[in-house]
């Protein structure tokens, strides 16, 4: 009888961990896709700085014609 253990663990175990490899490749995707959106909003967060930057400067150009 003590070999039927081994068998019991490995049927109701195998299944699971299948189960918890295909979430994690999910996880895995999901945090790559994360990261590419969150160079996009570094991207475009540096983009408005140096729209915001320049518009300043206009300011001054404007401040030191008067």
């Amino acid at each position: 009888m003590s070999w039927a253990i081994p068998i019991i663990v490995a049927t109701i175990g195998g299944p699971v961990v299948v189960l918890l490899q295909l979430l994690r490749k999910e996880n895995t995707n999901q945090h790559s896709e994360g990261r590419e959106l969150l160079k996009q909003v570094i991207n475009k967060v540096d983009a408005v700085g140096t729209k915001i930057d320049s518009h300043i400067g206009w300011h001054e150009g404007k401040k030191n014609e008067n």
